[in-house]
Formats: C-alpha cells, structure tokens, sequence
C-alpha cells in the first residue's frame, strides 16, 4: 500500500512525496540525512499536514506528479481539508 504525503516547512513550503510507511519516511526527513529530500534539508522544524492512502506505487505517483503541478493556494485546500483527493486511477 503507498501513501501521499504534505510536509510543512519552516518557511512555509509544502514538499509533496510518496511512501509506504509515512511515520518511517517522516522521522527520515527529519533526521535531515542521506535518506532525507534535499529539498527539505536545514528547513526544518517539519510538520507533516497531509497524508492519504493511494494504493499501488504507479497510482501513487500519478498522483504526486499531479500535486506537485498544483498551485500552492490548491495544495493549502488540500490541507485544510476544504475538498476530498480523488485519487487518479493508474494507466498501464
């Protein structure tokens, strides 16, 4: 099973990505290590403001691919749970 997921930076910045165990992948960022997003790293503190079960790997990143086009104003809706992720169906 995979999972979308919003991370809040210090600044403001919502990094979008995609695992399968979001506690696991999280604490990575945190750690600010080889494992973590460079995108995210010395952004901290980080606040995890969205995570949703998506399904397989290839939904899952269909999905990220058509978050992460989104204007910023759409993903903080998003966030603030003002509409439901319909989740896109993979294409094989």
């Amino acid at each position: 099973m995979w999972y979308l997921y919003l991370i809040r930076t210090r600044e403001g910045f919502l990094y979008t990505g995609i695992t399968q165990d979001v506690k696991r992948r999280f604490k990575e960022h945190q750690e600010g290590g080889t494992k973590s997003a460079k995108f995210l790293r010395g952004k901290g503190p980080l606040k995890l403001v969205f995570h949703k079960k998506i399904g397989s790997r290839s939904q899952a990143l269909k999905n990220e691919a058509a978050i992460k086009k989104w204007p910023k104003k759409k993903k903080e809706s998003l966030v603030n749970k003002e509409f439901a992720l319909i989740i896109q169906p993979a294409t094989n």
